[in-house]
């Protein structure tokens, strides 16, 4: 099967994956006959409207909003009524139910193909003599408190900065005060973007970082494997700990360890209501952003390709996994030494309506690059770094620094699931010995 290594067990799943997929359409010919043919319209037609619908809803207002919601959530309704009225109802479940497990058998078949996933894991050497973390005991609804994270750090010997007081706090500059006066081991118990701001900071001094899972969604700690659930078990990185050599985000000089945001979510979140009122201000907001009555008009150049005019452009630290519409699931590598990005275009309902395309949609653009710049009408605009809202001035540069960071982790942890595999119909032939076409080899 030129040069593709498998093991019998992927072949029949593969083979067992057509026969399924065989199976399905059988089963609407058989049971629906020519009604087969107007249950596939109708159901796609359905999808197409509640798209075009769910854009009209958030680049509306007044009683337009409102009438794409009711259509919105009427279009499954009527699919179902006239699936019932024909009798097909049964049909249909039966048919797609033998569709996702030929999907299912499909993944598993080709979850044995994918390269390594896992990052490499080295010795966590020397061990830290002086640890420092920072902690803030407001971030993630006070879990610093809840779970006694400052006594059980200074018990395995690490000092302890808590952010308090009604003053702000250059944490910068505190990370970067302990890491001169001799701490060899930087830490934070916080949100992602204090993570970011400490993190350029031991990859600058070369010491390893410990990521406390304090914050509220702790995106960075779900991506290195660690326990959302319970912070104190990231301490375990102190005592018994690996190291992971992972990429840091660059944009215009500053770090960021997930990902920088441009155009619609940036400028919901630069709104000075948003942080009282986030689902208002974001409705509020959007139709003239989508409608391109608000915001910069944009243009991302990477490697030869320009994405013009995006209404929303994300750029990863690392590509985020092929989890849904945009490709955006997890980051199950941080290490690959290239950025993630996704650029959305729509403009229109029809354009809504055509991401069932998913990324060969035309208004999505996904790619992976070492750099990109994105350049804009005004001098400046907000952007969404890590989930904090900054001004930045264009144009505006993201690079990748590879290997920069060394994050230590408890070798007893989560971890992260293995990647749902991509489908890529070229490999399921070749495993299922339909066609000896050699399949694409992922990058």
């Amino acid at each position: 099967m030129n040069g593709l290594t498998s093991t019998p067990a992927q072949r029949w799943l593969a083979r067992l994956s057509f026969v399924l997929a065989g199976l399905a359409i059988v089963i609407l010919l058989a049971l629906a006959g020519l009604k087969s043919l107007a249950m596939v319209a109708v159901g796609l037609a359905a999808a197409v409207v509640g798209l075009a619908a769910a854009y009209l809803f958030l680049s509306r207002r007044g009683i337009w909003r409102w009438l794409s919601l009711a259509v919105f959530v009427l279009a499954p309704i009527a699919v179902i009524i006239v699936y019932a009225f024909r009798d097909l109802l049964w049909v249909a479940v039966l048919s797609a139910a033998v569709w996702l497990v030929a999907g299912m058998t499909a993944r598993l078949a080709l979850a044995g193909s994918q390269p390594d996933w896992r990052m490499p894991e080295h010795p966590a050497q020397p061990p830290a003599r002086h640890p420092y973390l920072i902690m803030n005991p407001k971030s993630g609804g006070g879990k610093v408190g809840k779970f006694d994270l400052k006594r059980k750090a200074e018990d395995l010997g690490a000092e302890v900065f808590l952010i308090g007081g009604a003053e702000p706090v250059d944490v910068a500059k505190v990370a970067r005060e302990a890491a001169e006066r001799g701490a060899d081991l930087l830490g934070v118990a916080g949100g992602d973007g204090t993570q970011a701001l400490v993190a350029g900071i031991a990859a600058d001094h070369g010491i390893p970082f410990v990521v406390i899972s304090a914050g509220t969604r702790n995106h960075f700690a779900l991506d290195l494997g660690l326990d959302r659930e319970d912070p104190s078990a990231c301490l375990g990185a102190l005592s018994d700990g690996v190291e992971l050599q992972v990429d840091l985000g660059m944009i215009n000089g500053q770090t960021f360890v997930n990902n920088a945001s441009f155009g619609a979510y940036a400028e919901v979140v630069e709104t000075p209501a948003y942080r009282g009122d986030k689902l208002n201000t974001t409705l509020n907001t959007l139709p003239d952003l989508l409608q391109g009555h608000r915001g910069a008009r944009l243009r991302a150049r990477a490697d030869g390709t320009t994405i013009e005019a995006p209404r929303a452009l994300l750029v990863s630290n690392n590509p985020y996994g092929t989890g849904d519409i945009a490709g955006l699931g997890r980051r199950v590598r941080l290490d690959r030494g290239i950025l993630g990005v996704v650029g959305v275009t729509v403009a229109s309902a029809r354009q809504a309506a055509g991401l069932l395309r998913g990324r060969h949609a035309t208004g999505l653009s996904v790619l992976a690059t070492e750099q990109i710049e994105i350049s804009a009408d005004v001098p400046q605009i907000p952007v969404g770094v890590d989930g904090e809202s900054i001004l930045m001035s264009t144009p505006v540069t993201c690079t990748v620094s590879p290997g920069a960071l060394r994050v230590w982790v408890p070798r007893d942890r989560p971890g992260v699931p293995a990647p749902k595999p991509p489908r890529d119909w070229a490999t399921l032939r070749s495993l299922a010995g339909i066609s000896e076409t050699a399949p694409r080899s992922p990058r």
